[in-house]
């Protein structure tokens, strides 16, 4: 008499899958925590402080651009 592995292998399976989505979140974990260690090095780099200051002086031009600038789109009637 044969066994159908099948009917029997169904816990096995929920155990598969548990351990499967354990590994993936433990990887998700170190991505970030590797993602974050990355950012860190940059932003105490010169090239990370260069960006920031560049970032800090696209944003004052363009909020003190938008003050003075009329509207990109105007409507026209007739």
């Amino acid at each position: 008499m044969g066994f159908c592995l099948a009917c029997f292998g169904g816990s096995n399976k929920e155990q598969r899958r548990e351990e499967d989505r354990l590994a993936s979140e433990e990887a998700r974990s170190k991505a970030a925590e590797a993602a974050q260690k990355r950012q860190e090095q940059f932003d105490k780099s010169a090239a990370g402080k260069a960006a920031r200051a560049q970032m800090a002086a696209m944003s004052k031009q363009s909020a003190a651009g938008y003050k003075n600038s009329e509207p990109v789109l105007k409507w026209q009637v007739g």
